[in-house]
């Protein structure tokens, strides 16, 4: 949902840091009474004042019982100073006695006096803390007579970075690849011919003659299978007749052939002699007997009958008359249309082939990651680019917001009203909106002119005013406290309802949600607005606001 973030003059914070680590530490000494022996927990640093840039080394020292359990703290929980290392735990033993010593380097960016917050030291689930101290943080001397100093340079557009360019360039090859591998496997490539196929290459003749002289090595006369060799020599001469000859030879009885003959020898289609078929008729009519009435021939019939097949071939193939233009044409032309039926259907294979692979895959997508995420990952979504894609961290104003965001948040010039200036002395806004994805995000650090506490039901007051005058309708508002990884406590305002499209009068439904923290003389806030139903708008606020830390001390 398109929204636009408004800026709001107040905030409230309630903090109770200091109150929780005390109660804390209480309850860590009434617990510690009844052990054994009572954990002592020491600190010290080894400078108070550093330049910036420069590390401090902060040293917690446990005394504990041999068998007590020590956690020490993890991760920037030294905030506003940041963690640089966190140093092996170095660790003596005295008796049944252990003396534990761990060191921190911390640093700082900003010149200014810092304070260094309470640790908890967690000994067997019981929490303990070291003091807190003052950093002082100095600025580096500048000799501004020797080097001239030059104002801000102004904020300037920068060009999407294509570094990246090479991943798709690589995806893009890959299925290119694919794509041209299985066109070349199915359509081009040229397989090597089993020796039926080549046989069945042949033309007819050739093709007959060699396959009368596979019968002739066979083993049927050996083994006495006189009705497999006439089945043989018959459908071999009735093949070639029906290719070459153009006879429908293999579904005619012995006299319908014989008959067909003859009448195409007596109209001049076939120069045979009455001898020749007369011959061939009484070899098929042998083959009839030996196959219909179990005749049993000599072994030199059955062969001679073989050499008499042979000869009936060579003589039908030479009595056939010399094709003419037109029909050798005819004859190219059927090759050519036989082998545009081969290309056709390797086609076919290849585009099927590449289609089920596709269609399997889908399938297999949409079956473990889900249809919608399927769908958004083929068609994109908005949202879903942003959440994956790369994020930037970077911190906004005085004092900083620090925040991980899909996108770098861009300077928004605020002019102050007349009736402000006195209670603000300054504004600096950042924002981002997505004009696909009716997301917006908006990071906002206000200087007060006075050293007052912000009120934070003025703010949430002003906002819903806000809402209203855009026209949103239905709105919800929820409130609960927030507190960063850090520890630092805000307030959390959120909720839902109808709000219109910018240049639009369609109401969509959406969600909002506001952390507000602030101190005195100062004010932060931040606000996510997202399309209601959109679960990658969900985790990219889930995960900024796990991000999320700021510095609440000027």
């Amino acid at each position: 949902m398109r929204t636009r973030c408004y800026l709001f003059k107040s905030m409230e914070r309630t903090s109770f840091l200091r109150g929780v680590a005390l109660v804390l530490a209480l309850l860590g000494f009434n617990f510690s009474s009844f052990a054994q022996t009572t954990p002592k927990v020491t600190s010290e640093v080894d400078t108070t004042s550093i330049k910036i840039g420069e590390q401090v080394k902060f040293k917690v020292i446990v005394e504990a019982d041999s068998t007590d359990q020590v956690i020490f703290p993890e991760g920037q929980t030294f905030s506003p100073l940041e963690t640089v290392e966190a140093f092996a735990t170095d660790t003596t033993r005295k008796n049944d006695r252990l003396t534990l010593a761990k060191i921190y380097a911390l640093t700082q960016f900003d010149s200014g006096s810092y304070k260094l917050p309470m640790q908890r030291i967690e000994i067997n689930g019981q929490g303990f803390f070291t003091d807190s101290l003052r950093i002082d943080v100095a600025t580096v001397p500048v000799d501004t007579l020797a080097q001239k100093m030059f104002d801000i340079k102004p904020l300037i557009e920068v060009d999407k970075s294509y570094l990246n360019w090479w991943k798709w360039f690589l995806g893009i090859l890959g299925a290119l690849l694919v794509i041209g591998g299985v066109l070349y496997w199915f359509v081009f490539r040229k397989k090597p011919l089993s020796e039926e196929e080549k046989v069945a290459l042949l033309p007819p003749y050739d093709r007959a003659l060699l396959e009368l002289k596979k019968l002739e090595h066979s083993k049927y006369l050996i083994q006495d299978e006189y009705k497999q060799y006439y089945s043989e020599l018959t459908e071999i001469v009735r093949s070639y007749l029906e290719e070459d000859v153009n006879v429908s030879a293999l579904e005619s009885t012995t006299d319908q052939l014989i008959d067909k003959l003859e009448l195409m020898t007596d109209a001049g289609e076939l120069e045979l002699d009455k001898e020749t078929i007369v011959q061939f008729k009484r070899i098929l009519q042998t083959a009839d007997l030996v196959k219909f009435a179990k005749s049993k021939p000599d072994t030199s019939v059955a062969e001679q009958d073989r050499k008499s097949i042979e000869q009936i071939v060579i003589k039908t193939h030479d009595a056939l008359p010399e094709p003419t233009e037109e029909e050798l044409m005819q004859q190219a032309e059927y090759q050519e249309e036989l082998e545009r039926k081969k290309q056709k259907k390797k086609v076919i294979i290849a585009v099927t082939s590449i289609v089920a692979a596709f269609v399997l895959s889908t399938v297999a997508a949409i079956g473990y990651y889900g249809w919608e995420y399927s769908k958004d990952t083929l068609l994109g979504h908005p949202t879903k680019e942003l959440l994956e894609g790369e994020w930037v961290s970077s911190a906004y104003g005085y004092p900083p917001i620090i925040l991980e965001t899909p996108k770098v948040l861009k300077r928004q010039k605020v002019k102050l009203p007349p009736e402000t200036k006195e209670a603000i002395k300054e504004i600096q806004a950042f924002g981002y909106r997505s004009s696909l994805g009716l997301f917006t995000i908006a990071a906002t650090s206000i200087s007060m002119t006075q050293l007052e506490e912000p009120k934070f039901e003025v703010t949430v007051e002003q906002m819903m005013k806000n809402f209203e005058t855009m026209g949103a309708k239905n709105v919800i508002t929820k409130e609960e406290e927030f507190v960063t990884i850090s520890g630092v406590k805000g307030a959390k305002v959120y909720g839902s309802g109808k709000f219109p499209v910018p240049e639009s009068k369609e109401l969509l439904r959406g969600k909002y949600a506001m952390i507000l923290f602030g101190g005195k003389g100062f004010q932060q806030n931040i606000i996510v607005t997202w399309l209601d139903g959109d679960p990658y708008a969900e985790e990219i606020v889930d995960k900024m606001l796990t991000t999320l830390e700021v510095k609440t001390e000027i």
